[in-house]
């Protein structure tokens, strides 16, 4: 009797299903400069190669009115998720730049040695909030739609959420056989100056912002998510003196989400950068800022 009451104990215990391996999750997002202009053959020895324990699912960044299929493997993290970035087939086809997603998860990382990291991006170069500055790149209205065409209802925040729910869907990210867990910790924002080329999406910023930042909490189900914002800054090259002509009210609007959001922090770093061309900061400023919203980021760390 005894001998059957452990035989069945036993049985029990090597059925039983492995516990879940939690990642902390973050979701990357905006346009150019979260999409990432940095050179990957510029980066500092200790930022290359891949990152033990941290693990990123990107999907390709598409127009509008284009089919959301949010396309993307889970791989272990390594440099080359910048512009130019493609996941097709199945495979992911590494560009020659990088953003602030590789400083961010090495910080994040050393910060945090004994968690797994998880980041999930998809940003997309020109995209606007109001569909009014949208012009060929897309916009993150989700209620925008187009005139006509077989996809008119399609737009980039459609592609976020093909992403997240792909994403999700792996419940094994470093395929060892067990069931992990995505924890959302936090997103990350560098958007705006498509916003800032007209006065009328640049007054529509505030609102705009502050309504996709609680669209995304309720996408990954966390209603007091941390939100990171990248304050847009200018070159300053341009024949007017400045880039992004209505630049400033984008950024006050940026500002005052910020404080009025207990759960959000604005990083202002990028006034410091120097830029590659007229839009895009150069590999230092990027390196910086993926450490300055790290450092945001463990404001809100538990």
């Amino acid at each position: 009797m005894l001998r059957t009451s452990l035989l069945a104990c036993s049985l029990f215990v090597f059925i039983a299903p492995s516990p879940a391996a939690d990642f902390d999750l973050y979701y990357l997002g905006g346009q150019s400069n979260m999409e990432g202009f940095g050179r990957v053959d510029e980066l500092p020895d200790e930022l290359s190669g891949e990152l033990s324990g941290v693990f990123i699912f990107q999907s390709t960044p598409k127009k509008d009115q284009v089919a959301a299929t949010g396309d993307g493997i889970w791989a272990v993290f390594r440099p080359g998720h910048g512009t130019g970035f493609r996941c097709e087939q199945g495979m992911n086809r590494y560009s020659d730049r990088f953003g602030l997603e590789v400083s961010l998860a090495h910080a994040l990382k050393k910060k945090h040695p004994d968690r797994n990291i998880a980041i999930i991006k998809y940003a997309r170069n020109g995209s606007s909030i109001a569909s009014q500055a949208a012009a060929n790149w897309g916009c993150w209205e989700p209620d925008f739609n187009a005139t006509d065409g077989e996809h008119r209802d399609i737009n980039q925040y459609d592609h976020f959420l093909a992403t997240v729910r792909h994403a999700f869907a792996d419940t094994d990210l470093d395929d060892d056989g067990e069931p992990d867990r995505l924890v959302p910790k936090g997103i990350a924002w560098m958007q705006g100056e498509s916003d800032a080329t007209n006065e009328a999406t640049s007054q529509q910023y505030e609102a705009n912002l502050k309504r996709l930042v609680d669209l995304f909490r309720a996408a990954l189900r966390v209603d007091d998510l941390p939100v990171v914002i990248g304050r847009i800054s200018d070159s300053g090259n341009a024949p007017e003196g400045t880039v992004w002509k209505h630049g400033e009210a984008v950024r006050a609007a940026q500002q005052t989400v910020a404080e009025h959001d207990v759960n959000a922090v604005l990083v202002t770093s990028t006034d410091e950068y120097d830029y590659s061309d007229p839009w895009h900061y150069d590999s230092t400023g990027y390196v910086d800022l993926g450490r300055k919203f790290a450092e945001a980021f463990d404001q809100f760390s538990k």
